[in-house]
């Protein structure tokens, strides 16, 4: 019998052994009271569950707390703006917001009375214009077969309007519009208290927040913070900036031209526009096919006119709108957008740019400077 010489496995095996991590460690040994970890893991997915279900029951309060910071975010320049001009904050948010309670008080008097009252002229109309479409210019220089074709379409489209389970489904949706304007008047009070709260405590709060960091790390925390806070304000304010503006020209079009509907294809304007860099092109095309139920002249007319303001838009205003915001790729800005959308309508496509934004700068700043140093 040799003896065994130093290092073989005899000897190793138990070195391995008592080199194991200790958290390999505890696997096994939880691994030896299988009831234990069951009863653990069973209470864990039901908190699990209990947490889900109680963030879904307050999802919509949730929204209105996230609304309100994003706009306490992009009323803080303006307020930050009175402030360099020797104007106290307090003073500054009152200002603020007297200027945003006249443009809303503007709002409900001069802007939606037309747009309600050419909604029902919209709906009237719509039974005569289709009514009349074999009767049109663009109707008549078609094809027999695309003729036939949308003849066909109409009479199954007459159809189904008649019966009585689509008409059922048209009273609902126009109960719950009207339960929604109603529910959404009484949520914007709530949003407007809770920008006010977070616009005045807006200092507080970032310096309670650098308070909570290591001393050594609260200057670059306080830089970044400023750099994120400050990107949020612009794309916010850059963002209703932009979809105002394409909102009076779309207005000042339909008028020049002589289109039906100018208001309300202009809060329709201003609604699509707000998702960044698409939102023009789709009202685009979406009016320009609308337009071609009036005219085809017309219709051409708002397309070349349009067209003429998005380049305007794309090349002039823009960069002068946005130059604070953070530059996205196009594709990271429909993502953004789509997703927004998906999880919070249009106060989800209106955020998806900020956040967007916010994530790439902490990418830029923090990890990529972080693997950087990793060799």
């Amino acid at each position: 019998m040799t003896d065994e010489p130093e290092g073989s496995a005899t000897d190793v095996v138990p070195a391995v052994v008592a080199e194991r991590p200790r958290r390999f460690a505890s696997v096994l040994a939880a691994l030896d009271h299988p009831l234990g970890t069951g009863f653990l893991v069973t209470i864990g997915v039901l908190a699990a569950l209990v947490l889900g279900s109680a963030i879904g029951s307050i999802s919509t309060i949730l929204v209105y707390i996230v609304l309100a910071m994003f706009l306490a975010l992009g009323l803080d320049p303006i307020v930050r703006m009175l402030e360099r001009h020797r104007v106290k904050r307090g003073a500054g948010i009152a200002i603020v917001f007297c200027g945003f309670a006249l443009v809303a008080v503007a709002f409900f008097v001069f802007v939606l009375p037309p747009v309600i009252a050419q909604i029902v002229q919209l709906v009237e109309a719509i039974p005569e214009g289709v009514e009349n479409i074999p009767q049109s210019e663009w109707f008549a220089q078609l094809t027999p077969d695309a003729q036939a074709a949308i003849i066909a379409g109409m009479d199954q489209l007459a159809d189904w309007i008649s019966t009585p389970s689509t008409i059922a489904m048209l009273g609902g949706g126009v109960l719950a519009v009207g339960v929604g304007f109603v529910a959404g008047i009484s949520a914007s009070f709530i949003v407007i208290a809770l920008t006010l709260y977070f616009l005045a405590s807006l200092s507080a709060a970032k310096q309670a927040l650098y308070a909570l960091a290591p001393a050594h790390s609260r200057v670059r925390l306080e830089d970044l913070t400023e750099r994120i806070t400050g990107s949020v304000g612009s794309a916010l304010i850059g963002s209703v900036i932009l979809s105002s503006l394409n909102a009076a020209a779309v207005f000042i079009l339909h008028v020049a031209i002589g289109l039906p509907f100018p208001a309300l294809m202009a809060v329709i304007a201003f609604v699509i526009t707000l998702i960044p860099l698409f939102g023009s092109v789709i009202f685009w095309i979406f009016a320009s096919i609308v337009a071609l139920f009036s005219s085809p002249t017309q219709a051409l007319i708002f397309f070349i006119a349009y067209l003429i303001y998005i380049q305007l838009e794309s090349y002039v205003i823009s960069p002068r709108v946005m130059n604070k915001a953070i530059a996205i790729p196009a594709a990271l800005v429909l993502i953004g957008a789509l997703a927004g959308g998906a999880l919070a309508g249009v106060v989800g496509v209106l955020v998806a740019l900020p956040v967007m934004a916010s994530i790439l700068l902490i990418i830029r700043e923090v990890v990529v400077p972080r693997q950087n140093l990793k060799v």
